[in-house]
């Protein structure tokens, strides 16, 4: 996966995102995959667990420097709240690709970049 090739958001908290908080597995290294955003997904839902409304939903997109027009792939640690933020793009009508592998494949490899720190 190339960061070139389109967007990539990333379901993680930011301590994780940034590498600021170690990865539960010992065997994983801190930080994200170069060039990606960071969007924690708790940010799609109101305080009572619902969704956001749609406008919401697009101004967390865009607040975190996401183009929906533009290809887009959802990671997090291990490809499950990745899929929040590809459901929160398919509300929109935009559709995005989930990285199964997620975090722990691609931090698990020696031979894939990392970055830490803010996107």
């Amino acid at each position: 996966m190339k960061a070139e090739t389109g967007q990539i958001a990333d379901a993680r908290s930011a301590a994780r995102f940034t590498g600021d908080e170690a990865d539960p597995r010992a065997e994983v290294a801190a930080g994200h995959i170069p060039g990606s955003k960071n969007i924690p997904y708790p940010k799609f839902f109101n305080a009572d667990g619902t969704w956001k409304a749609p406008e919401h939903i697009r101004a967390v997109f865009e607040e975190h420097g996401i183009d929906l027009g533009q290809p887009l792939v959802t990671t997090c640690g291990s490809g499950i709240t990745a899929a929040i933020l590809a459901f929160g793009a398919h509300l929109l009508d935009n559709e995005a690709a989930l990285y199964d592998g997620s975090w722990t494949e691609w931090g698990s490899r020696p031979d894939t970049a990392k970055a830490l720190g803010p996107a």
